[in-house]
């Protein structure tokens, strides 16, 4: 099935996501390979949603500040994109 790369990179990303159980109940979830992607909630779902919309954000500041974003299951945010020459209509 065809996916859009972003929208691929952060579903790979987030199924490499890691979450604790802390003593006071709350959760913290983390990527990895994506340094300092971790998000907090008194939730899981919560912090699933949560660690999603910080992996968002650190994508995109990282792409605008020219930074080298990790390759996560083989889709590369570094590469520039490649078009495929539209046929005349």
């Amino acid at each position: 099935m065809f996916k859009f790369i972003l929208t691929g990179y952060i579903d790979s990303a987030l199924s490499h996501a890691e979450y604790d159980k802390l003593e006071d109940d709350s959760f913290a979830g983390r990527i990895p390979f994506c340094k300092g992607v971790i998000a907090f909630s008194q939730t899981l779902k919560e912090c699933e949603e949560e660690l999603r919309s910080t992996l968002e954000d650190w994508i995109l500041v990282g792409l605008k500040l020219g930074h080298s974003i990790p390759v996560a299951d083989g889709y590369d945010l570094n590469r520039e994109p490649e078009y495929e020459e539209m046929a005349a209509v």
